[in-house]
């Protein structure tokens, strides 16, 4: 009897032990979440700063139609880089598919890569982005210095870069349009003054 009392007592204060562990884990947690602020595109020094203005394009897109990068322009330009063969590039596909449909009015979605015309337009057809246009050029990418995709540069109206960065879930992707609304050139750099 007393061998059973002994362990059903340790039982009991094993299973205390770890319900004050449990809570105190999960009061953790909860500071941690507080003090994460949330991430934004992730910001390269490569090509034209933000504010600067960005580089003058006249190109052709692969279904024939006239694209203009940089310059003065109607509505605010949002440049996205992407690759057939990109996973993470296909998951944003349909964000880009709402914000055309959604905000055409105040922003134009380009879609540009580089390589082998047919396989893009293989990849057109097959992502349903026939509305939108689509550029085939190095240049282009070189000129805003991309080494990694995806990565999108918003334009503002004035043709001067207004954020860029590289972009892996939809949340970057918005905080790039955000930190445009909010007149700063990154949500680090707002939440930084904010602080300060």
């Amino acid at each position: 009897m007393d061998a059973l009392t002994v362990s059903v007592v340790l039982l009991w204060l094993a299973v205390i032990a770890l319900g004050v562990m449990l809570w105190a884990l999960s009061r953790q947690v909860g500071v941690l979440f507080e003090r994460v602020a949330p991430m934004g595109a992730l910001v390269t020094d490569a090509g034209p700063a933000v504010g600067q203005p960005s580089p003058s394009f006249q190109l052709r897109g692969i279904q024939s139609e006239a694209v203009t990068i940089g310059g003065p322009a109607e509505r605010a330009t949002l440049l996205f880089f992407l690759s057939p063969t990109c996973p993470v590039c296909k998951k944003l596909i349909p964000v880009l598919k709402a914000l055309v449909r959604d905000e055409k009015r105040h922003l134009a979605v380009v879609l540009a890569s580089d390589g082998e015309q047919a396989e893009h337009l293989r990849f057109v057809v097959e992502q349903g982005l026939t509305g939108m246009p689509y550029v085939l050029s190095t240049e282009l990418g070189m000129g805003y210095r991309v080494s990694r995709l995806p990565y999108a540069v918003l334009l503002d109206r004035q043709g001067a870069v207004a954020a860029k960065g590289l972009v892996n879930s939809r949340e970057q992707l918005d905080s790039l349009l955000n930190a445009h609304d909010m007149g700063t050139p990154t949500i680090q750099q707002y939440l930084d003054g904010k602080a300060a």
